[in-house]
């Protein structure tokens, strides 16, 4: 797997989960300061930080991670309930990721799926994450219930992806890059954004059957077993305690079809933000914004 950059320290930790035994995530870890946790997105690793982490490590501790199921961090297969790859799963992850390297408190920044494991770590373990920041998403419960034809069409994927396995693994397997070229290229910036190195990542990582299966069961949890998790929060009348910033594309279909403020402010009490003038591969399509708007939010 490529590195952020060749000053990073890189390695494993085992987290011992009590239903699926052993897992090991993938990290690396450079700078100084108080620590901020990176978090990527489908169907991506932690490469999708290679612009921007090393100029925040001037900054913060950085940790980035390949989430379960991802790049380099382990793949165990899916629950009938879909509950290892629930949010909550993968978040227990993390913070015991942070936990491992000396960390109590930390900043979380998660794009895409990251965000929305960033969520669900910010609701379990609200003592430990002081601010969150998360891009181009709205909670996922608001996303599924706002649901438009324009929606269901741009993001056609969800509903795809959440299929009785193995329907999406065989299809998408059977022509990995034909799907990630139609699928990645098919959006805003097109392909142009992607390094060469980063793209050969994700592309080896989605080649990988375990791996295929692990995306698919990170969606399949989002449509079920999270959306119970979110709405025991929302019914107790819980919300993140925490400052957050959302940030999302101009061009992308959350900024079409939702209202990102007024959707988190449904489950948090602090939050802000914008929008950015590009599509949804925020960290790679704008860096620079992403640098500063971390900087200014966390520091």
């Amino acid at each position: 797997m490529a590195l952020l950059l060749k000053s990073f320290n890189a390695g494993l930790i085992t987290v011992k989960d009590p239903t699926d035994g052993d897992i090991q995530i993938s990290y690396q870890i450079a700078g100084e300061g108080p620590p901020l946790l990176l978090l990527h997105g489908f169907p991506e690793t932690k490469a999708i930080w290679h612009l921007v982490a090393p100029e925040l490590t001037k900054h913060f501790t950085i940790v980035a991670t390949d989430l379960r199921g991802y790049g380099a961090s382990s793949k165990p297969p899916g629950q009938s309930n879909h509950s290892t790859y629930s949010k909550r799963s993968m978040a227990a992850d993390q913070a015991s990721v942070m936990k491992q390297l000396g960390f109590d408190h930390y900043f979380v920044l998660g794009h895409d799926r990251g965000g929305r494991v960033g969520h669900r770590l910010a609701a379990d373990f609200p003592d430990q994450v002081k601010k969150l920041m998360v891009l181009d998403i709205s909670p996922t419960l608001a996303m599924y219930e706002q649901t438009t034809m324009q929606f269901a069409g741009g993001y056609w994927h969800w509903f795809f992806l959440i299929q009785k396995e193995p329907i999406p693994e065989r299809m998408i397997g059977a022509d990995v890059d034909f799907f990630m070229t139609q699928f990645m290229g098919g959006r805003h910036a097109g392909l142009r954004i992607f390094d060469p190195a980063c793209w050969q990542e994700y592309l080896e990582a989605m080649k990988q059957p375990e791996c295929l299966h692990a995306m698919c069961e990170d969606y399949r949890a989002s449509f079920t077993i999270d959306l119970e998790h979110d709405r025991i929060d929302i019914a107790k009348g819980f919300k993140l305690p925490m400052p957050m910033k959302v940030m999302w594309g101009k061009h992308g279909q959350v900024n079409a079809c939702f209202s990102p403020i007024k959707d988190w402010e449904r489950v948090a009490n602090h939050v802000f933000g914008n929008t950015v003038d590009c599509g949804h591969y925020i960290p790679e399509e704008m860096p620079n914004i992403v640098i500063k708007e971390a900087i200014d939010f966390f520091k």
